[in-house]
C-alpha cells in the first residue's frame, strides 16, 4: 500500500478499529494494493453464530486508480490437528477497473413518504459484478393457462454476482453506511470515467 495519503491512512485505521486480526488483514490488503494509492475503501466485519461457535468474517474493499481490490478474512475453528487451535484464512482478488461490469446499490429507507434528500438509508446492499461468478436462476416456463399440462421448457436469468455486501445502520453503525455509500459512488465514478459499467 502506498505509504502516504489520508485515504490510505484511513484504511489502515479502519482495519485496526475492526479489531479482527488487524496485522493479518492489513498485510493481505497491502500486498494486493502494492504501491498504488488507495482512493476509497470500505471495511465490513460480520459475526455469525454457528451452533456453539462464533465466527467472524471481515471484508475489505479498496479502490486504486487502476484496480478494485477485495479481501476476505475468515475465522475457522480448530480441526483437531496442531493442538486444536483456531485459524484464519485470507483471500484477496485484484480486478482491473475495466472488468467491472456493474455496480448496484440498493437503499432501504424508513418512512419514504417523508424522505428528505441526504437522509442516511437504514441499510444498503452493494453488489459488484466483474464476471468471475455468475448465478443462473431457472424455473419452469408456462403459457399462462392454469389448465395447460404441456412442457414449456424453462425460463430464467443469469446474474453476475461476484460480491454482495449488506451494511445496516443498526448492525454496523451510521459511519459504515456512509462509507459504503461513498465507496459505491467512487467505484461508479471510476468505472464511468473509463467508459465501462452497466452499458457494457
Amino acid at each position: 500500500m502506498a505509504k502516504t495519503g489520508t485515504t490510505t491512512q484511513g484504511l489502515r485505521s479502519a482495519i485496526e478499529r475492526s479489531g479482527y486480526y488487524p496485522a493479518l488483514v492489513a498485510e493481505a490488503v497491502e500486498t494486493a494494493v502494492g504501491g498504488e494509492a488507495v482512493t476509497s475503501y470500505l471495511v465490513h466485519q460480520e459475526t455469525t453464530f454457528d451452533s456453539n461457535e462464533v465466527r467472524r468474517h471481515v471484508t475489505v474493499l479498496a479502490l486504486t486508480p487502476t484496480r478494485f481490490v477485495v479481501s476476505h478474512t475468515d475465522e475457522q475453528p480448530g480441526d483437531g490437528s496442531g493442538g486444536n487451535h483456531s485459524y484464519a484464512t485470507t483471500a484477496t482478488e485484484s480486478v482491473k477497473l475495466e472488468r467491472i461490469s456493474s455496480v448496484v446499490l440498493s437503499r432501504v429507507v424508513a418512512n419514504p413518504e417523508s424522505y428528505t434528500p441526504g437522509t442516511l438509508p437504514r441499510e444498503v446492499v452493494l453488489t459488484i459484478g466483474w464476471g468471475a461468478v455468475s448465478r443462473l436462476d431457472l424455473e419452469p416456463a408456462n403459457c399462462g393457462d392454469p389448465n395447460c399440462e404441456a412442457d414449456h421448457g424453462y425460463t430464467g436469468s443469469a446474474t453476475a454476482d461476484d460480491l454482495s455486501l449488506r451494511v445496516s445502520e443498526a448492525g454496523d453503525g451510521a459511519d459504515t453506511v456512509r462509507q459504503a455509500l461513498a465507496f459505491a459512488q467512487a467505484l461508479s465514478e471510476a468505472t464511468a470515467a473509463l467508459g465501462v459499467g452497466s452499458h457494457r
